[in-house]
């Protein structure tokens, strides 16, 4: 995000016009965990862009009949999913320079690359049995 995205600068009026709903609302959303504003030294709340795209997915989510616990509980997964799809692309993204790096050297395609996955058989000697001997 942006820094314009971050930056706290939206009154509640504002914040409430902007996302389509009463500023009672917001109030209820941020005494609920839903959404966090900053405050001002006078105790006031200052609403961001990212806070007011949050405030229309929770509009969205309740058009579709979802209560405020269901709201938070696909949020947090809506979070999760992004962290995860965060980290998947960072891996491949590591992966790939690994192979860049690989083949740059002078790896054989094929050759010198073992993939992670290789079935393993361990074979062991049964414990001699006096009495069959």
């Amino acid at each position: 995000m942006s820094g314009r995205e971050l930056k706290a600068v939206y009154v509640i009026s504002v914040a409430a016009e902007l996302a389509g709903m009463h500023p009672q609302t917001l109030r209820i959303y941020e005494r609920r965990g839903l959404v966090r504003p900053e405050r001002t030294e006078g105790g006031n709340r200052r609403y961001s862009d990212a806070d007011i795209e949050l405030l229309r997915r929770i509009s969205e989510l309740t058009d579709q009949g979802l209560n405020l616990e269901g709201i938070r509980r696909v949020m947090v997964l809506e979070n999760e999913n992004a962290r995860l799809r965060a980290e998947l692309d960072q891996a491949r993204e590591i992966a790939l320079h690994a192979i860049r790096h690989a083949e740059e050297s002078g790896a054989r395609p094929g050759g010198d690359l073992v993939p992670l996955k290789q079935a393993m058989a361990v074979y062991r000697r049964a414990p001699s049995n006096p009495d069959r001997d």
